[in-house]
């Protein structure tokens, strides 16, 4: 079994080995009913936003034989979204991820120390 922390972890370094920039992790679990954390992270382009997200869905079923539960976006690209129960991954194109913003919404929870944690 694997801790909701672990998965979102590994959702990093997975979005990270198809080059995802900028990652973060929101622990969001004791202001949220829907989830324990947010992984967000951008992409180049809005094919690589897709491939991300492929990619993350991919190696959950894989190492957690974990479904990804719901995809958004997949279509457009410029934001998707992968609903893994206690993770919600949010992959956005870098226009989109800076005009939503959603550290500024979520910026009273607690962040993940990545350079520490993902390196373990």
């Amino acid at each position: 079994m694997y801790s909701s922390k672990e998965l979102a972890l590994s959702v990093v370094q997975w979005a990270e080995a198809k080059k995802a920039k900028n990652p973060v992790v929101i622990d969001v679990a004791t202001t949220s009913t829907f989830a324990d954390y947010f992984v967000i992270c951008h992409a180049s382009n809005k094919i690589q936003v897709v491939a991300i997200a492929e990619h993350i869905a991919d190696q959950a079923e894989e190492i957690y034989a974990l479904p990804v539960y719901h995809k958004e976006g997949m279509s457009e690209g410029s934001w998707v979204l992968l609903d893994m129960n206690d993770v919600i991954v949010h992959i956005f194109d870098e226009e989109t991820r800076e005009f939503y913003n959603l550290e500024r919404l979520w910026h009273d929870s607690p962040r993940v120390e990545l350079a520490a944690e993902v390196k373990q």
